[in-house]
């Protein structure tokens, strides 16, 4: 039943993206890379949350309680900020790329910028959602009964289902900012902000058995990667 779990959770969580990338992405050599950078951006991006995370926990004196979960949404809110930065960033340099293939190549048609919006997008999401749900992924291969002390059962259903809803989402989010950019609407820079941070911020929100689940996710990437 475990095997089963697993590579049914495996396959619910990644399978849409990965033939978004067999389908779309993974006959051009050129997307390949751009989707390698974006993963590589978003990665980035992690790091400088986790240094943020750490030098927080150092300063507080690593204390628990009340103090643990106001800490756990201020590294939420940063880790959003961080994220968008980044994506900000790849996106001036996807711009500064693309008009460079014009001028050395003006005969051939450049990559549009709705198009790379939507492989750093899948790039973002891909290496986000294995960050989020690896871990979780694991521990359903057992030893372990889910919902033996009032948990919610479908712990690692749901879990693969946000997972998938939070690869999907930084699809969208990438490609709504890079229009936003390039049309100069800032404030749908904005909208993908704020959208951001309320799905990150979700578990905090509501409450229940069933949104731990999702509550653990915009955490979990930071103390993963400080411990």
């Amino acid at each position: 039943m475990t095997a089963a779990v697993f590579f049914g959770c495996t396959f619910i969580a990644f399978g849409p993206a990965l033939a978004l990338y067999i389908f779309t992405i993974a006959t051009e050599p050129l997307r390949v890379i751009f989707l390698i950078v974006g993963a590589f951006f978003w990665l980035l991006s992690l790091l400088l949350s986790s240094l943020v995370w750490f030098m927080t926990r150092t300063i507080t004196d690593n204390k628990d309680g009340p103090v643990q979960k106001y800490l756990l949404m201020f590294g939420v809110l940063v880790s959003v900020l961080i994220q968008e930065m980044f994506r900000f960033a790849y996106y001036k340099i996807l711009k500064k790329a693309n008009e460079g293939l014009k001028s050395i190549n003006p005969d051939e048609t450049a990559p549009s910028m709705r198009l790379l919006a939507y492989v750093s997008g899948l790039g973002f999401g891909i290496m986000s959602g294995v960050f989020s749900f690896v871990n979780t992924l694991s521990d359903s291969l057992g030893p372990g009964t889910v919902g033996i002390r009032g948990d919610s059962p479908q712990f690692f259903l749901n879990s693969a289902f946000m997972t998938l809803v939070i690869i999907l989402l930084h699809i969208f989010w990438g490609i709504v900012f890079f229009d936003g950019c390039e049309k100069k609407k800032w404030y749908t820079l904005l909208v993908v902000l704020l959208t951001h941070v309320l799905v990150s911020a979700l578990g905090y929100i509501l409450q229940g058995p069933v949104i731990s689940a999702y509550r653990i996710r915009p955490s979990k990437c930071l103390k993963t990667t400080c411990s």
